[in-house]
């Protein structure tokens, strides 16, 4: 299925010769057989109206087993023909990029296209048949620019292939043995649901990373964000765990009017070689609703039947309010889904921003809480992750409540897989503006915590994005600079300290783990070991080789508080660009690590806004307005460039909150009970 111009019958029938199958062309052995005339007479004689109503039913009285059937290029756009070509058939889109078409067609001086008619574009005609082609496909061949028709017989028959094989596409434990069968039917759909592995490892692709090759990267390039992320995601999940057609719907709703910037995380210059990416214009003015905005969804989608989930999440900040957003705008066909998910939030009292505990208490009704701990943000993830290794637990929700424990932090790999999209968004808009050749590197570097962001990044590289360095900054809690640049991850005597950049105050990141199964070829056994150990004793020190082997990956620094400070004033000094505490982390480590012969992307993680006290002392404002809303006023008149104040955070701030947050001590068991309360509070005991 295809446009015309698309080689449909070119393509269908090398196809067909490769698995030794018939051709059928529906234009020449079906519809002029019927007709005895020629399709193109055909459509001067009754007209395009009445062309497509019978062609569709000539469509409908056809049959054929075994076979590579090219259809028309008009057949989609008769909904009762495509239902019963769907019955009876797999259904592959040759998704080609309109110039080639064009270009094609103006050769072939086709004239036999329904609706090419006088003032009536081509371009204009292929734009309204999209539609009618993604509504129906099962899988999508994306072709690249200047494809030949061999090479588009090629994907389609692995397309094919992979399409009729959805067990090689599983999932292991980065702490378990990639050899070992047991694992072999864990399926997306199952990560999604089950968030943490049992063996307390975090799930991987067995199979790694599909690969894009160049001339599709080029036929991304002009794509709108959630149609890059349609396309990217199509490739890393299995259709029978997410349909093609129902991916491009959510990816659609995930990245619409939602953000308030149409390029979604669109990219800007700051200064000589150095860009920053904007990952900040989503509702809760963050980068992780980049991800979450569309994960909830998939879980949605995920969810088995006759059964209650509640979903854990712990936060240094913006996960918290995103989860909660994500969740909470679970609609349409997701409805019933948010009537049998509860979400429920723990955050570290003293280590987030007045904003972010306004945004989490904005969302939080229904199915929906946000907690207060008396401990760091480790503290809190922790608990979550021995929640789900303590059998008793989850065996009391699941027999009492019909409710089982899931989570949505990076640690889920629906969370993570979304945000490689937006690193391909960033080198894609360099590329477009004429920064990069296609194929010249482009460095990223990254504010790091919990190291999903840039482990995004890693897999963005293992697609086939050229990537050059990923480098990794942290602020005093550097754990990840330390352990990148020593082999050395050593957690004793090391007290979290607050900065102001809160959402990287993370002694344990949690995809450092993933970091090191591939960076080890996938030894799962070291994996569990050096966690083991650092359980047991708070530290591991990893072999020569496998440092060396993290280092060709990554680099990594850290900036202190006044550094951090002095980059925020400077670069306002400069440009008169305003940025929040983490991206200045990351700005001043690009500073000294980028090597200035490539461009830098800095990814800007979160809105100036969030942090306003930070950002005002950072400017040296006297005096500094201590109203939440008179500093967001402030900031929003010192911005001389870029974005201005976020207009959700305004709302939370005009809003504030009449709630009072629940707060719980440092201790496992309250946590326990709040979990607990929560599932009782949402979901009736089963009886």
């Amino acid at each position: 299925m295809g446009p015309p111009g698309a080689g449909k019958t070119s393509v269908g029938r090398i196809v067909a010769q490769r698995l030794g199958l018939p051709a059928i062309d529906v234009d020449d052995d079906v519809l002029e057989k019927a007709w005895r005339m020629p399709v193109a007479t055909k459509l001067a004689a009754v007209g395009g109206e009445c062309f497509l109503e019978e062609e569709g039913q000539a469509l409908c009285g056809f049959s054929a087993a075994g076979s590579v059937v090219s259809l028309s290029g008009s057949n989609p756009l008769h909904a009762a023909a495509m239902q019963h070509v769907a019955r009876s058939g797999v259904v592959v889109y040759l998704d080609v990029a309109a110039e080639d078409i064009l270009q094609r067609l103006s050769l072939m001086k086709v004239n036999r296209i329904v609706g090419q008619e006088a003032g009536v574009s081509m371009r204009d005609i292929l734009g309204y048949r999209k539609q009618f082609y993604e509504r129906w496909l099962d899988i999508r061949v994306l072709c690249g620019v200047g494809d030949t028709v061999e090479q588009v017989a090629d994907k389609v028959v692995t397309a094919v292939e992979r399409y009729h094989h959805p067990d090689a596409e599983n999932y292991v434990s980065t702490r378990g043995d990639s050899e070992s069968p047991a694992r072999s039917r864990t399926h997306f759909s199952d990560v999604v649901i089950e968030g943490l592995a049992p063996d307390g490892g975090l799930y991987v692709p067995r199979g790694g990373f599909p690969k894009i090759d160049a001339r599709e990267w080029l036929r991304l390039a002009d794509m709108s964000y959630a149609e890059l992320a349609s396309a990217i995601l199509e490739k890393c999940i299995h259709p029978s765990d997410v349909p093609a057609a129902d991916l491009r719907a959510m990816t659609a709703r995930a990245y619409g009017d939602n953000f308030s910037s149409p390029a979604v995380a669109p990219v800007r210059h700051l200064e000589g070689n150095q860009y920053v990416q904007e990952l900040f214009h989503g509702p809760t003015a963050s980068f992780k609703d980049l991800a979450l905005q569309l994960m909830p969804q998939l879980f949605s989608h995920c969810l088995p039947p006759d059964c209650n989930f509640l979903v854990l999440v712990a936060t240094s900040g913006d996960t918290g309010s995103a989860v909660l957003s994500g969740f909470g705008g679970l609609g349409g066909g997701g409805g019933e889904a948010r009537g049998r998910t509860g979400v429920l939030v723990f955050y570290p009292q003293d280590g987030v921003s007045g904003v972010q505990k306004l945004q989490m208490a904005s969302y939080c009704e229904g199915n929906a809480r946000a907690v207060s701990v008396r401990a760091d943000f480790d503290f809190c993830q922790r608990s979550i992750k021995r929640m789900f290794g303590e059998g008793g637990l989850a065996g009391h929700l699941a027999v009492e409540y019909g409710t089982v424990l899931s989570t949505a932090n990076s640690i889920n790999w629906a969370r993570l897989l979304p945000q490689v999209v937006y690193h391909a968004s960033a080198y894609l808009s360099l590329f477009r503006e004429g920064v990069v050749r296609f194929g010249e590197p482009v460095d990223f570097c990254v504010p790091s915590g919990n190291f999903g962001n840039a482990m995004s990044a890693l897999y963005a590289k293992r697609m086939g994005l050229p990537v050059g360095k990923v480098i990794c900054a942290s602020n005093r809690n550097r754990v990840i600079a330390d352990f990148i640049n020593t082999g050395e991850f050593d957690l004793r005597g090391r007290p979290l300290a607050a900065t102001a950049s809160p959402a990287i105050d993370i002694l344990k990141p949690s995809n450092m783990e993933r970091f090191l199964w591939h960076a080890s070829g996938g030894d799962g056994r070291l994996v569990a070991e050096l966690y083991g150990r650092l359980e047991r004793e708070q530290r591991f020190v990893v072999a020569p080789s496998l440092l060396a082997a993290v280092q060709e990956e990554v680099q990594a620094g850290w900036c202190g508080e006044r550094e951090c400070a002095a980059v925020i004033r400077d670069v306002h000094r400069r440009t008169g660009y305003l940025m929040d505490p983490h991206t200045a982390v990351a700005k001043a480590v690009a500073d000294r690590l980028q090597g200035g012969r490539a461009p830098v992307v800095i990814c800007s993680t979160a809105h100036y806004g969030k942090f306003g006290p930070a950002v005002l002392g950072a400017l040296q404002v006297e005096p500094a307005p201590k109203d939440p809303l008179e500093q967001l006023q402030r900031l929003g008149s010192l911005a001389r460039c870029g974005p201005g104040v976020h207009r959700q955070v305004v709302r939370c701030v005009e809003g504030g909150s009449g709630q009072r947050p629940r707060v719980c001590p440092a201790e496992y068991g309250a946590l326990v009970e709040q979990v607990e309360d929560m599932v009782e509070a949402c979901f009736l005991r089963v009886m």
